[in-house]
């Protein structure tokens, strides 16, 4: 993969020199700008096009959330990977209902947020860690987050109903044709064709799209 181009996004300035530290010595990463709230992590977003904006949720003025929808309105070609601490866990599905790509505790590993960028930014797969895997169920779960639509995956086929569950599941794509034992070119063109036949920007999404459909009851998924 070519270099990947992030924008950081966080109101505390020691918190960015962290993490611009450590893409810094990093190859195949490159800090094309800071942001110290949610306005100007949009403008950023939008003048630089960068690949991924890892964005913090509690920022002065514009919050990460809001940021998020807007980069999502206004940019949608670039990736946003939220950061959250425990306090603020139930923002997390709200945060990907956004239009975030993935999310990160606030406290993860070095190695781990590298991971992360680089899998938000090839756009392969959400990220989800155990930990905040739980909270997406958990938050998911929970009445006022469920917008059922009966119809909304009507224009899905068996197969493709199929496909969007695994893939709400947390499995990638070698997963999934591991699991229904077909190619792993068959499992890219089915999970393509879903996010295609459900506006869907990326598999993010296509969670959200699963929990909030019905298709998949979280707290079955444990």
């Amino acid at each position: 993969m070519s270099v990947i181009r992030v924008v950081l996004a966080d109101d505390q300035v020691l918190v960015r020199a962290g993490f611009r530290l450590l893409l810094d010595t990093e190859d195949g990463f490159e800090v094309v700008g800071e942001a110290g709230d949610g306005g100007q992590a949009v403008a950023r977003a939008v003048e630089l096009r960068p690949d991924v904006v890892v964005m913090d949720i509690r920022m002065p003025g514009v919050d990460g959330l809001e940021a998020t929808r807007r980069i999502a309105a206004e940019a949608p070609d670039v990736k946003v990977l939220v950061l959250t601490t425990f306090d603020v866990d139930e923002y997390v599905f709200e945060a990907l209902r956004g239009g975030a790509s993935g999310f990160l505790l606030k406290d993860t590993e070095p190695v781990e947020l590298l991971h992360a960028l680089r899998v938000v930014a090839a756009g392969d797969a959400l990220l989800a860690p155990r930990v905040t895997r739980r909270l997406i169920e958990e938050f998911a779960a929970r009445p006022e987050h469920r917008r059922p639509e009966p119809g909304a995956l009507a224009v899905l086929t068996v197969r493709e109903r199929e496909i969007l569950a695994l893939v709400a599941g947390g499995l990638s794509n070698e997963e999934i044709a591991a699991h229904l034992v077909i190619s792993p070119a068959t499992s890219r063109t089915h999970v393509s064709r879903v996010m295609t036949k459900l506006g869907a920007r990326d598999r993010a999404q296509l969670v959200v799209l699963a929990y909030e459909s019905g298709l998949v009851n979280p707290r079955r998924t444990r």
